[in-house]
């Protein structure tokens, strides 16, 4: 007995064959349902709903954006108004450093994977995220949006976190030690005494961390489903940190643009105050921002805004200026990091999500 070929000619079959005596009649053909999907792809209803998902994806970021404009619209209206009188080459030499800071943070992170990603793409996906790190608190944003394009990249999942987890630590490790460096060359300069917080200030710190570690530990005790993807987790980080602590390229990538970052964010504030009239050096400035974003880094807020800005604003009225002028000199940093580059960073985002980098 043979199969009927499914391509053949269309009409009625042929009539079989006489059979002799005893012998079993011819099987009947049966009939195919066309009506199924091709084999290896997807139903039709889950194709219509994910055209919609991404373009949905897709114009996120810029209702985002508009529903935060909405929000904090008079920081944006005054930053604007003061940068207005304020010189544009200083403005240009921060927008300078402000770039730079991209690409510091597109170091750490290749610095923070053995395997080698694509510099460009890298760039943009960093830019990108930080428009988001500015609309989740504590980094969440930027740290989402690395994850969706380091396994865009091919990297698993357990590699990726780890990466993310060693970025993490690294750079405030990388800020304090930048800090004790300038402690140790520059001590006549800083006025440290009036910039030390006192013990009052440094428990609610301690209790954070402290609740952190205990919330975290008392997860993994009860809830048991935790323990393994924990363990694999660590084991990963542990391996991967030791091997790319044996690669020089990477060492230099990442304690190198780790302690890099601050400093850059500090010179765009430097270059902001100078175009507005402030006299300090660039090292007070710097000390003062690492001072700051040391003290009050851990509070989850979207970007670090309002507890930096405030503690800085403190720190720089210590070396005598104005608090008005402080005041405007930190609207201009966040003009110029945050909402000059985050229609731009939204769009980019929304061009990688188009083209499934992300």
């Amino acid at each position: 007995m043979s199969l009927l070929p499914l391509d053949g000619p269309t009409g009625p079959l042929p009539a079989p064959a006489a059979v002799s005596a005893g012998s079993l009649p011819a099987p009947a053909p049966c009939a195919i349902a066309t009506d199924l999907p091709p084999s290896g792809g997807a139903p039709r209803f889950l194709t219509r709903m994910g055209r919609p998902a991404r373009r949905l994806l897709t114009l996120l970021p810029l209702l985002l954006i508009g529903v935060w404009a909405v929000l904090d619209w008079r920081a944006l209206y005054d930053g604007t108004a003061r940068l207005a009188t304020a010189d544009p080459g200083w403005l240009l030499v921060g927008l300078f450093y402000t770039c730079l800071g991209w690409i510091s943070a597109s170091v750490v992170r290749q610095g923070a994977l053995p395997e080698r990603l694509p510099p460009g793409l890298l760039v943009a996906s960093q830019f990108a995220a930080g428009a988001a790190n500015h609309v989740l608190p504590a980094s969440l944003g930027a740290h989402a949006v690395t994850l969706r394009f380091l396994q865009g990249q091919g990297i698993p999942l357990a590699r990726a976190t780890a990466s993310l987890a060693l970025y993490a630590l690294v750079r405030p490790i990388a800020k304090t030690l930048v800090l004790l460096g300038f402690l140790v060359t520059l001590p006549g300069l800083l006025r440290l005494g009036d910039l030390v917080p006192d013990g009052r200030m440094l428990f609610l710190p301690a209790v954070a961390a402290g609740l952190g570690l205990g919330v975290t530990l008392l997860l993994l005790t009860v809830v048991r489903p935790l323990r393994r993807p924990a363990a694999r987790f660590v084991r990963t980080a542990l391996t991967d940190a030791r091997r790319l602590h044996t690669m020089p390229s990477r060492v230099l990538a990442l304690w190198g643009g780790a302690a890099a970052a601050p400093l850059l964010q500090a010179s765009v504030i430097h270059a902001v105050g100078a175009s507005l009239g402030m006299t300090l050096s660039w090292a007070q400035v710097a000390f003062a921002y690492l001072a700051a974003s040391t003290a009050v880094g851990s509070v989850p807020a979207p970007g670090g805004i309002g507890p930096i800005d405030a503690a800085m604003v403190f720190t720089l009225a210590v070396y005598g200026v104005p608090v008005s002028l402080g005041t405007a000199a930190l609207i201009g940093y966040r003009v110029l990091t945050v909402w000059l580059p985050l229609l731009p960073g939204v769009l980019c985002m929304s061009a990688l999500v188009h083209r499934k980098v992300l």
